[in-house]
């Protein structure tokens, strides 16, 4: 498998809520760095139940992959996510009653392919610009 499509595998189990395939597509000691939450994650188990809880607060949440570049096992996809606020959602700062709003976001995930395995998910995102289009950003 290529590694671009390897690396998009996160976001299509994610879209879908194939929790399974999400889980599988990490090495057993993989890494996700969610930069705009400033959480890292260490392992497939840890990472599952944060996308878990994305989905949670935004159970129509879905990202679209608008671009991607590979070199070697190295990728850089592009993403747009979106979704309605329904659900609680955890923050930093503690839990943020459900808005109802509707969000969009453009990010980006660095990530590290190995035999068909990510072992390492960088993902930037703009925290701030999700949490005013919530209605909820620090003043």
């Amino acid at each position: 498998m290529d590694s671009i499509k390897c690396a998009s595998q996160f976001v299509e189990a994610y879209n879908s809520g194939d929790w399974d395939r999400l889980k599988e597509s990490f090495t057993a000691d993989a890494v996700y760095d969610e930069v705009g939450t400033r959480r890292r994650l260490q392992g497939p188990d840890e990472i599952l139940r944060a996308n878990q809880g994305w989905k949670q607060a935004f159970p129509d949440s879905k990202g679209s992959i608008t671009g991607a570049f590979a070199d070697d096992g190295d990728v850089m996809l592009e993403i747009t996510w979106e979704g309605t606020h329904t659900g609680p959602l955890e923050s930093p700062q503690g839990l943020i009653p459900p808005s109802g709003k509707h969000f969009e976001v453009r990010a980006c995930q660095v990530v590290k392919v190995e035999q068909d395995k990510i072992t390492e998910d960088r993902h930037y995102f703009d925290m701030v610009s999700l949490l005013d289009q919530l209605g909820v950003a620090p003043g």
